[in-house]
């Protein structure tokens, strides 16, 4: 599949069909790792690994601010 870049602001960007993402099952707020060996862009989506551990940071930092309020709602 040829693709062109577009421009978008002051950078470019490139434009991912809908066909591809569902190819690789990503959506647009899959976080992605964009790397080079030199020749090539290589997209992946991020590590399972770590998509986990940033989800468990953000629902510790959810306890950690609202515990009260959440303990609030229970009662």
């Amino acid at each position: 599949m040829a693709k062109t870049l577009t421009k978008h602001g002051n950078s470019w960007a490139l434009v991912v069909d809908k066909p591809l993402m569902d190819a690789i099952n990503i959506r647009p707020d899959t976080p992605l790792n964009i790397t080079t060996d030199g020749l090539q862009l290589i997209v992946t989506p991020v590590d399972d690994e770590v998509r986990s551990k940033q989800i468990d940071e953000a629902h510790q930092d959810l306890i950690d601010r609202y515990s009260g309020m959440f303990q609030r709602l229970a009662e």
